[in-house]
């Protein structure tokens, strides 16, 4: 291995987790490279809305939002039903506000506090966003900061094996488009290779309810960081959890949005009838979406929807490819969808009868007297969609991949989907934008992690020579 390149710190994967990572052990002092095995930076990263949650920030105070990092652990406690890690979510909720601020001031990444909509399980407003809130526009702000900090990204590097001393990591094997195989040394690894949502062994084995789900993630969601730490004896965690959503436009490839939703529609099925809570959250929506026949339903909205969702990038692609049905009259909607006309009139009557506060709702819903649908309406037919996994390899509070016992590797990190989230060990403990905070301030944590091992070994390394 004489001829190994070798840095201190090597990443694997350049989506939000990676560059979050290689920002921070590069701001600590240490040289890192990134590995990635496609053609350029994107991740899971690339195909979100980009919206990482904080809590307790000065932005929320001049907003007159109370907020902290209990709070906001409490929601997740209260979302998973009490299956997540207490101590790590309360960990990462305290790191979130500087995380914000640390993207924001130190490398340029334009976020700020996201007006309007309270998403699932959140109990107040803490969402942060770029300007477009596409995902695309914050790996695109992380790619240019880790490209003024002069962050070597070495793409189409396929990580092939870690090779290890009993449990410390000191290389990875990795290979080039042409079949050539190179080795890089290191004194820490940073895993940031995303979950296992692509793998459709894996999910049939872990999550068999969404094995028949379109599967609409980033197609290097193969499980290689999970597999790899089981084969060195970590742990692993909540693989039965994940963030499903349910409401990818059939044929598309397009999600309709939840803010939909919040802010007054609902999901009929091809009979015309509500099937369930669709303000519960979007992730176990995919599950009771795909359990209707033929495994699709249609999204039901109107007017005053339609221009609040076209504020979204993602709606108006919808828009654009066709995905998105509008009629002046419910019966002319029905038609247009096939769906029975009595049935959709009589559905949209019994909503518009709770939100003016006349029945209760069978599923347990609340709607507002302002959500009542008016003409002219909109349809688009979706179906439940697996985005990416939640389940991974165990970590610590310093993102040290852990062993059975409890005990941690000296130099394996892990961030983002490689590592177990903040969700539980269920679809509906999903919690609006917990992807990206693990991704953000998982990533964060792990690179100043692996950077202070990393001075330690420096240091260590030298003092033979400090004493000739």
């Amino acid at each position: 291995m004489s001829d190994a390149m070798h840095f201190p710190i090597v990443i694997v994967g350049a989506g939000g987790t990676g560059l979050t990572a290689a920002l921070a052990a590069h701001d600590a002092g240490s040289e890192v490279l990134v590995l990635e095995r496609d053609a350029s930076p994107s991740g899971s990263t690339a195909m979100s809305t980009g919206l990482i949650p904080a809590s307790g920030t000065p932005e929320q105070e001049t907003a007159g939002i109370v907020d902290t990092p209990e709070i906001f652990a409490a929601d997740m406690v209260a979302k998973t039903k009490g299956r997540v890690d207490g101590e790590l979510a309360l960990h990462v909720a305290r790191e979130s506000v500087e995380t914000i601020a640390w993207l924001r001031d130190c490398h340029g990444v334009p976020l700020d506090l996201v007006d309007g909509f309270l998403y699932p399980g959140h109990s107040v407003r803490r969402m942060y966003g770029t300007p477009n809130r596409t995902g695309g526009e914050l790996m695109a702000a992380l790619e240019a900061a880790c490209g003024e900090a002069q962050i070597p990204i070495l793409t189409e590097a396929t990580v092939e094996e870690l090779l290890h001393d009993g449990d410390r990591v000191t290389a990875v094997r990795y290979t080039r488009p042409d079949g050539s195989a190179e080795i890089v040394t290191c004194d820490a690894l940073i895993l940031a290779c995303s979950g296992f949502a692509g793998n459709a062994e894996m999910v049939a084995r872990f999550i068999p309810d969404m094995a028949e789900a379109t599967f609409h993630g980033h197609p290097g969601n193969k499980g290689d960081a999970i597999r790899w730490g089981l084969e060195m004896g970590a742990a692993v965690a909540d693989m039965t959890a994940y963030q499903g959503h349910g409401g990818l436009a059939v044929g598309h490839a397009v999600p309709i949005l939840w803010p939909l939703i919040m802010e007054g529609g609902f999901q009929v099925n091809v009979e015309g009838r509500r099937f369930s809570d669709e303000s519960a959250g979007y992730s176990e929506q995919a599950a009771k979406l795909n359990a209707q026949p033929g495994r699709v339903g249609w999204s039901i909205f109107d007017e005053r929807l339609h221009v609040l969702m076209s504020d979204f990038d993602d709606y108006r692609d919808a828009l654009r490819a066709g995905a998105v049905v509008s009629a002046p009259t419910l019966p002319a909607l029905a038609e247009a969808i096939r769906v029975p006309v009595a049935a959709l009139e009589g559905t949209c009557a019994e909503v518009a009868a709770i939100a003016r506060g006349e029945r209760e709702d069978a599923f347990g819903r609340s709607f507002a007297a302002s959500q009542v649908l008016v003409g002219p309406y909109y349809a688009a037919k979706v179906t439940g969609a697996l985005f990416h996994t939640q389940g991974g390899l165990v970590i610590d509070s310093r993102t040290r991949v852990l062993h059975e016992d409890g005990t941690a590797f000296p130099n394996l990190f892990a961030g983002g989907g490689a590592a177990r989230g903040l969700s539980g060990d269920a679809s509906y403990g999903y919690l609006a934008g917990n992807g990206l905070l693990a991704a953000t301030t998982l990533g964060k944590m792990a690179g100043r992690a692996a950077a202070a091992l990393s001075v330690q070994t420096l240091s260590f390394t030298a003092a033979p020579d400090s004493n000739l």
